[in-house]
């Protein structure tokens, strides 16, 4: 299917100035749905979702670098040293300086950590019903939202280079 933008060329051009015309907009009242459906979800386990997504990092990979978390959740440093403080003194997490390069901060989750993926094995599932779609769909919606990210980093880095 070939790309077009909108120009003021465009037939019907005023149409993109519709609130519900536009992409970002789908996004973040999506984005708003989606957390009104973790929230219960995620209250019996005692979290929050951003710490639900940190948990869902540390389960892949243990032991990570402040900075190597907040790059694959796209945080930056101050808004994920107040949340992993947090999640320290729940007792999911530590933080500890790196041996090898003190200034390096690793995140290791605790025993109390890990058995957190157990009890939270139920949220994937009922989000996937509350969303009404099958396993296929939610792949395919995922794959595409991840391609959609990349693409706007990209255009981002490529508008104002570092």
């Amino acid at each position: 299917m070939p790309r077009t933008t909108p120009t003021a060329d465009t037939p019907r051009s005023l149409d993109w100035l519709q609130l519900d015309k536009q992409l970002c907009f789908a996004l973040y009242s999506a984005s708003l749905a989606m957390n009104k459906v973790y929230k219960p979800l995620l209250e019996p386990l005692g979290l929050t979702y951003p710490q639900y997504l940190v948990l869902m990092v540390l389960w892949e990979r243990d032991g990570l670098a402040v900075n190597e978390l907040g790059e694959r959740l796209f945080l930056d440093s101050g808004t994920l040293t107040p949340l992993l403080k947090r999640m320290e003194a729940a007792g999911w997490l530590g933080r500890a300086r790196d041996a090898a390069d003190e200034r390096r901060v690793l995140v290791s989750l605790t025993p109390e950590g890990r058995a957190l993926r157990r009890r939270a094995l139920a949220v994937p599932k009922a989000l996937a019903a509350a969303a009404g779609c099958s396993a296929e769909e939610l792949i395919s919606l995922t794959e595409r939202l991840q391609q959609l990210r990349t693409q706007l980093v990209d255009a981002q880095s490529l508008n104002h280079p570092a």
